[in-house]
């Protein structure tokens, strides 16, 4: 089933950073080397898949608090140039991935 290859292919890149870009926004740039290093620890680490979060299964999107600061990270699925979307996230032969990590406030 295409959801659990996406859902694994996420898994993947999530936890290793490797086959996409990673993508970190200004409130996040902004931190120290060592905050932003926790904070990319927590997102290769987050396991808090529910319902709530992941409604279609794909492990596509998480929330966590760091420091008092809610954070989110987000996976998109763009074509081999990053110029459209993807039109199957499932083949990777066709799809790279973007995670985006941002503070709640600049969504």
């Amino acid at each position: 089933m295409a959801i659990n290859k996406i859902r694994e292919l996420n898994d993947q890149f999530r936890k290793t950073f490797s086959g996409g870009k990673v993508l970190r926004t200004v409130g996040v740039a902004s931190l120290s080397t060592q905050e932003q290093a926790a904070i990319l620890a927590m997102v290769q680490g987050f396991d808090d898949f529910n319902k709530s979060n992941d409604p279609y299964g794909e492990h596509d999107f998480g929330a966590f608090d760091f420091d008092g600061i809610t954070y989110f990270w987000k996976i998109d699925y763009y074509d081999h140039d990053y110029l459209y979307l993807s039109p199957d996230a499932a083949d990777p032969n066709i799809t790279n991935r973007v995670l985006t990590i941002m503070r709640a406030d600049e969504y």
